[in-house]
């Protein structure tokens, strides 16, 4: 078929299975009625007992035989065809609504069919059905779809509704199997996708020194990450490609120091998206790392130690600037969404030599639900950190105004016990959109009543420098979302998030993991005009990033990750990322055994 590239294009289908999904909307009955329900559309057959012309329309009244009944129709379009196929005592099979009018059996504007005892599917979709039946016809095939994979079940059901051979094929279906479809199709598409190139070396540096000399005992699930980037590096044919999604303060930053040992002695590199984070880890590096690996910091305007010279460089995007970067084996990026692909791409491809690429590691604090890093796995390997190092202990309240009494109550408390508090503000100057003070409307009320606050947002050039003094001297802290991601604030135990009905909950969950970071008694209240909040409500009961994301595709459409970004481009018609783990899992087997 010629055409077909054009019309795959206009229905967006970049694979057989994605055009086998596209299951009918609806479909043109002609099977002969067997009973009759008034209100119902029906195939009847009929002959001609009487023809009358009434007001420019036509009157027929048909004698149904298998029923023993009459039925008038009332044809209000009429031309000289009508007249010459609706003569008396002509037989016809009759299409359409049957309605009851005074005790008589009504069905204006019948249809005579030239055929009976099929079901038409009709698509719906942007192309013309005959354009849309052709491609199904030509391609949804019993040998095409095992050729996919697909075993006789799913053949079955994907042939009974594109070409059904009674209603059973369209109505008693199993929706599992589209489900499995749909999720084995999206894995399979992901696996076409991935590339995967010889790495610049085995990399085998002895761990064992550095975890013993840790002064506290890791995690089971950093251990077992751990393992699996071990494996990775260890092999010289395959670059590892791998994303290390962490829930909040579950100690990434462990398995990162784990992968530069792992790396010595040959050199690794680590690019963090601000300045305070690559500081936080150089200064994290510098205390745990084995004295004789050498680490370096690479910053605009500020360097600590030769980056020349070091095992370990760890830097902002001021590395992708440095031409005479020495060439590593390792590469990791942090918080790998807050850089785009492109930014990413320029630092693995600094460090490429001929075919071979360096190995690849990319860390998140944005967890997702399993379902979708099973599914991304088909595209890049992902480990979950799913748990803490320790338990936190962090209560969660949803207040309104009529709290703020008790609430600048806690807030006094807090700061008594040399504690930290932080206030986030839904923007920075006052909206006529948005029904809450902003930052600027509210510091003047903070500045009078407490000592010490200091204030930041994301436009604020200094914001750097205000949250680095905010650590060391302050009380409270007003911000906006600029705070979300990374910082680490030990005395901070209480967060009031201001509109928090308008965050994303992964937002939600960022924001209140800056709190109880050593396991301190700690409070994130989430101020709303709306206390009855469902999301808020769901959110304030688990402190798991993992649930949060499976509540967030509760909460809007399943979303797709692709490249370690999330996007909530691709919605899936019939699986539920929520729920559907186990037909996930069915499913990611049946690929890897392709």
């Amino acid at each position: 078929m010629q055409e077909a590239k054009a019309l795959f294009q206009k229905l967006k289908i970049v694979s057989l299975l994605d055009l086998a999904l596209l299951i009918p909307t609806s479909y043109n009955n002609t099977i002969l009625s067997t009973s009759i329900q008034v209100g119902k559309v029906h195939t009847l057959k009929a002959q001609v007992d009487e023809v009358s012309k009434v007001n420019g329309k036509l009157r027929i009244t048909f004698l149904l035989s298998d029923f023993n009944k009459r039925l008038t129709s009332m044809l209000f379009r009429v031309s000289p065809y009508h007249h010459k196929l609706f003569t008396v005592g002509s037989m016809h099979y009759i299409q359409g609504k049957v309605e009851d009018y005074r005790g008589t059996l009504q069905m204006n504007q019948a249809k005579s069919l030239k055929k009976i005892n099929e079901l038409i599917p009709k698509y719906g979709t942007v192309l013309k059905e005959s354009s849309i039946s052709s491609l199904i016809e030509y391609y949804i095939t019993e040998q095409s779809l095992y050729a996919e994979g697909l075993n006789e079940l799913e053949v079955k059901t994907l042939l009974g509704l594109h070409y059904p051979q009674n209603t059973k094929d369209v109505e008693g279906y199993n929706k599992e199997v589209l489900k499995f479809v749909e999720a084995f199709n999206h894995m399979k598409k992901l696996k076409g996708k991935r590339e995967d190139f010889p790495a610049l070396e085995a990399l085998t540096g002895a761990l064992m020194p550095f975890t013993k000399a840790l002064p506290f005992q890791l995690t089971k699930e950093q251990q077992s990450v751990i393992y699996e980037v071990q494996q990775d590096l260890k092999r010289k044919d395959k670059a590892a490609k791998r994303l290390i999604i962490g829930d909040v303060g579950s100690g990434k930053t462990m398995v990162i120091l784990a992968a530069a040992v792992m790396a010595y002695p040959s050199r690794s590199i680590l690019m963090a998206p601000t300045s305070l984070l690559a500081i936080q880890l150089y200064e994290e590096a510098v205390k745990h790392l084995p004295s004789f690996i050498k680490v370096a910091l690479v910053m605009q305007g500020k360097n600590e130690g030769d980056y020349l010279e070091a095992d370990f460089i760890i830097g902002t995007h001021a590395v992708l600037y440095k031409e005479d970067l020495p060439r590593a084996s390792l590469v990791m990026v942090d918080e790998q969404h807050r850089f785009g692909t492109k930014q990413r791409a320029v630092l693995e491809n600094m460090m490429v030599k001929e075919e071979k690429k360096p190995h690849f590691l990319q860390f998140s604090a944005t967890p997702i639900p399993r379902t979708q890093a099973m599914m991304q796995s088909e595209l890049i390997d992902v480990s979950l950190i799913t748990s803490t190092p320790f338990e936190k202990d962090i209560s969660t309240q949803i207040i309104a105004k009529e709290d703020f009494t008790e609430l600048l109550d806690s807030i006094k408390d807090e700061i008594a016990q040399e504690h930290q508090v932080l206030i986030v503000y839904p923007l920075v100057e006052e909206s006529s959109e948005i029904p809450y003070q902003s930052l600027e409307e509210g510091r003047s009320f903070w500045e009078k009543k407490f000592d010490n606050v200091y204030v930041t947002h994301g436009k604020d050039k200094q914001k750097e420098k205000v949250l680095h003094e905010f650590r060391d001297k302050g009380n409270i802290l007003l911000a906006t979302t600029v705070v979300e991601v990374g910082i680490s604030l030990p005395r901070l135990t209480l967060i009031v998030i201001v509109g928090a009905e308008r965050l994303g909950l992964a937002t939600l969950h960022q924001l209140r993991g800056r709190v109880g970071r050593l396991g301190l008694k700690s409070w994130c209240y989430l101020f709303t005009k709306n206390k009855k909040n469902e999301r808020l409500r769901s959110f304030s009961q688990t402190m798991s990033g993992f649930e949060i994301a499976k509540l967030d595709l509760q909460f809007r459409n399943s979303g797709d990750i692709l490249d370690g970004t999330i996007q909530s481009g691709l919605q899936f018609k019939w699986l539920n990322l929520g729920e559907d783990e186990h037909i996930v899992k069915v499913a990611k087997n049946r690929v890897a055994n392709l």
